[in-house]
């Protein structure tokens, strides 16, 4: 597996991953919110490739409140399950820790996949039902800086 930062052209096979996971874990309203998020923090987006192929991507970003938070994270279906989520994870948490502000790492996710946050460590805080869209409900996570 090949972590690397983002390339304008990523986006296409970016959005072909993205709409594979559509209805399952994304809501089709919240495609046009992950293009805004690749234009506006591509800066702070990677993109993940196993054997030279785009196979998923995840985003960092360092927050006000001394939080640092991963985003939009998925990957293609076809390796999901092989490890490549908490690698990201633990790479992005990487980056983050280098700077001495972070007191605790974030995710904001859905109730579809809050379990693989779990697993790794992550605490859920709250929960707001269809928040990202009808069905959709925002389960906010947080682990602490090790």
């Amino acid at each position: 597996m090949i972590i690397r930062p983002y390339q304008a052209t990523d986006k296409a096979r970016l959005l072909e991953i993205f709409r594979r996971n559509t209805p399952k874990y994304f809501d089709q309203t919240e495609e046009q919110d992950f293009e805004k998020h690749l234009a506006q923090k591509g800066d702070t987006y990677l993109t993940i490739e196993v054997d030279n192929k785009i196979v998923g991507g995840t985003g960092y970003e360092m927050n006000e409140d001394k939080s640092g938070s991963i985003v939009w994270i998925f990957f293609d279906p076809d390796y999901s399950g092989k490890g490549l989520g908490r690698q990201a994870v633990e790479y992005c948490c990487m980056i983050m820790n280098k700077e001495d502000s972070i007191e605790k790492f974030v995710v904001r996710t859905s109730q579809f996949a809050f379990g693989f946050f779990e697993k790794i460590g992550y605490t859920l805080t709250r929960i707001e039902k269809n928040y990202w869209a009808k069905g959709f409900d925002l389960y906010e996570m947080e682990m602490p800086v090790e």
